[in-house]
């Protein structure tokens, strides 16, 4: 579940007013009012923030909050009362991401829970294309093709033509050299399929972006260039 706070509050009428409050925001929200789900919760990833009041019963506050901390490193927000630097300390010490004091502003309270959502979002893995052609990007590990960013959909013969051309991007290939490294053996003498496959992904990429990456080199064969 998305964006999902769980909320431990031990007075259900308090919890229910912010659970209201933040669903109006956007968020999906548990409550708790006794803190027996939020170690399970966390462990799991089922939710992805934590409002902790300290009076969260059975466990005080900082017990549960090391009970959490042990497990998951799940943002965690306290809400407190106590306004004395000291415990402020201590509760960031512990483990806490963020420290309100009570009474607190709705939207200050949004504020902080979309500030500690964005501190603690996974790194986007962004993995360089193995080849290109220009801007057309060939991933073979995923086996996905990217031109200017949109995917496009190749079978896995017209994918594997085209990872060739890109393999030997700039030099001229030959049919009988791109059936035998593509086709295999078996295809000996066949080259019109090479003519046919590359008419395929003319179709897909070329016509369709509006711009030329494989080129016709007549009487010879076909080369891929940026």
């Amino acid at each position: 579940m998305r964006n999902c706070v769980l909320i431990l509050e031990p007075d259900a009428g308090v919890s229910r007013f912010m659970q209201l409050k933040l669903e109006e925001e956007g968020f999906n929200c548990l409550t708790d009012n006794t803190g027996d789900s939020a170690v399970d919760l966390a462990g799991q990833r089922q939710v992805d923030i934590i409002l902790l009041d300290p009076d969260s019963a059975p466990r005080n506050g900082m017990e549960l909050l090391g009970k959490v901390r042990e497990i998951s490193s799940i943002p965690i927000i306290y809400l407190s009362s106590d306004s004395s630097v000291d415990t402020k300390v201590a509760v960031l010490n512990a483990g806490a991401d963020d420290y309100i004091t009570k009474p607190y502003a709705t939207k200050e309270l949004v504020a902080r829970i979309r500030s500690a959502l964005r501190r603690h979002e996974e790194p986007k893995v962004v993995t360089d294309p193995s080849f290109t052609i220009g801007d057309l990007s060939i991933y073979p590990d995923r086996h996905e093709v990217r031109v200017a960013g949109e995917a496009v959909d190749l079978t896995k013969k017209e994918f594997d033509l085209l990872l060739f051309l890109a393999k030997n991007k700039n030099r001229v290939l030959k049919r009988e050299e791109i059936l035998e490294k593509v086709w295999g053996y078996g295809y000996a003498g066949k080259t019109n399929i090479v003519d046919v496959y590359i008419r395929y992904l003319r179709s897909k990429i070329d016509e369709k972006i509006g711009k030329k990456y494989i080129h016709t080199v007549r009487g010879i064969g076909y080369v891929a260039r940026d």
